[in-house]
């Protein structure tokens, strides 16, 4: 069982400021831990404006995850806590820039504080990429080749539609 969980710490995010790790990975899911706006080196962005900050938590969150053997693309859910809710439409846009097309179960919470006066946190949960990667190929990272694979696949199905093409062409005669 204790084989089952792993705890990670990334070198490419600050140490944490307590007892607790920065992802979990437990068989089938990889558990972000709140990420505050605090740079690798330890600085605390709790006086950067809330873009600011919404971007290094949502950075630290990419780096976990990586960390983790998952992606942004393999999320399932993302909570984030903010101090101010009038702060949504601006963190919205930051979000939607930093996801892309994924858009996994979200929450916005607004709270009264944030610790050392931070102005968010961002939580997440993901699919654990390396338990069961041939089940995910979407996520998968691009080999050497991929492009002229998928080159390869368009130019078999334009063979395959002209043969399809050509045999009722035959039939109808």
């Amino acid at each position: 069982m204790a084989g089952d969980v792993l705890h990670i710490n990334p070198a490419t995010v600050a140490a944490p400021g307590g007892h607790y790790s920065h992802a979990v990975r437990a068989k089938d899911f990889v558990f972000i831990s709140g990420q505050l706006p605090i740079a690798l080196d330890g600085t605390k962005l709790n006086e950067a404006t809330f873009e600011q900050q919404a971007q290094q938590a949502l950075d630290n969150v990419a780096q976990a995850l990586a960390a983790s053997g998952s992606s942004i693309a393999a999320l399932t859910q993302v909570r984030i806590y903010v101090t101010d809710i009038k702060s949504w439409p601006a963190f919205d846009a930051i979000y939607a820039a930093w996801a892309g097309s994924i858009r996994p179960a979200r929450a916005v919470v607004p709270v009264p504080e944030l610790h050392y006066g931070f102005k968010i946190e961002v939580e997440a949960v993901a699919m654990n990429l390396t338990a069961y990667p041939s089940r995910h190929p979407r996520h998968r990272q691009p080999r050497v080749g991929d492009a002229d694979r998928s080159t390869q696949v368009r130019s078999e199905s334009k063979d395959i539609r002209r043969a399809k093409t050509e045999l009722q062409r035959r039939r109808a005669r």
